[in-house]
């Protein structure tokens, strides 16, 4: 039984897997602010799930944490959580500290973990990129089964990727990039809102027929169409899977990105021959795949 741990902003979901890769059980939490609370939340959930499976912490083969922000998975250190409230934590160290002698923690940036779960789930093989569309843009790859993080684990950080020089600043310094037009936060910034779902009430308006919903809807479908072939341009998925709080949006949201990329194929052979629409697909709805693969990275 390995157990995994996907630590939110907001939520932590953790999960057991059983040894055939089978979601054994699974529970949510409320997500601490900061140092102290975010360890006592992950402490919760391995008590929590150890209860429903009856295993002590050193019982499972493998402990696994997903979470935001810059994540060293040799030491198992986090910096940069900016949601949880912490600059810089040894997350890993200081929760098998908590769980007991035998214990060891693997840790990994949350998006790569989901990555993992994505490709478990959807039982896929060969090469596969999962695209994360959330207040942020980020990417995973897996190749074969296992996480590709590149030489120094940026791998897939295809969100500050700039596509316009004359485009607004980037949280990282750079300008026009892709994060700024095809994510939450970008467009929250073209449509102020008092809707927590600032996409969600940008294409309700944009259906409605409101003219500039409708130009911001348009760049974040050619933003999050420009990411997908990036990633096919470079990486050259099998599949390129959709998550993050925008794919709820669903058909709402994957039929503007379609509609792009078969209007960029009706002018180029080239990409015409590359099927990009026919790589692009939905996680599924409601699957908790960051923890999923949080339980599985252990073994990458």
């Amino acid at each position: 039984m390995r157990l995994g741990i996907d630590i939110g902003g907001t939520k932590t979901d953790a999960v057991a897997v059983d040894e055939r890769g089978a979601l054994a059980e699974s529970i949510r939490l409320p997500t601490g602010f900061g140092h102290v609370a975010v360890i006592e939340t992950a402490v919760a959930a391995v008590s929590r799930l150890g209860e429903l499976t009856g295993l002590a912490p050193a019982g499972f083969l493998s402990i696994g944490v997903g979470v935001p922000g810059m994540v060293d998975t040799v030491s198992g250190d986090v910096a940069h959580a900016v949601n949880l409230g912490l600059d810089r934590l040894a997350l890993g160290g200081m929760l098998a500290g908590r769980l007991g002698v035998g214990v060891r923690v693997r840790v990994e940036n949350d998006v790569k973990a989901a990555a993992l779960g994505a490709y478990h789930l959807l039982g896929l093989t060969g090469t596969m990129a999962f695209l994360n569309l959330g207040t942020g843009m980020a990417a995973g790859v897996v190749v074969d089964g296992r996480l590709w993080r590149g030489s120094t684990g940026i791998a897939g950080e295809i969100g500050h990727l700039p596509v316009d020089p004359q485009g607004a600043v980037c949280a990282c310094g750079q300008r026009g990039c892709l994060e700024t037009l095809a994510s939450g936060s970008g467009v929250a910034r073209q449509w102020p809102t008092d809707d927590p779902y600032p996409v969600r009430a940008l294409l309700a308006a944009a259906s409605a027929g409101d003219p500039a919903a409708r130009a911001i809807a348009a760049r974040l479908a050619v933003g999050i169409a420009s990411a997908v072939r990036a990633l096919v341009l470079t990486v050259d998925p099998a599949t390129v899977v959709i998550g993050g709080g925008l794919s709820h949006l669903g058909q709402r949201l994957l039929g503007g990105v379609h509609e792009v990329l078969h209007d960029w194929e009706r002018t180029s052979p080239f990409l015409a021959s590359l099927d990009l629409p026919g790589r692009v697909r939905l996680v599924p709805e409601g699957s908790p795949v960051a923890a999923l693969g949080a339980a599985l990275v252990g073994e990458n």
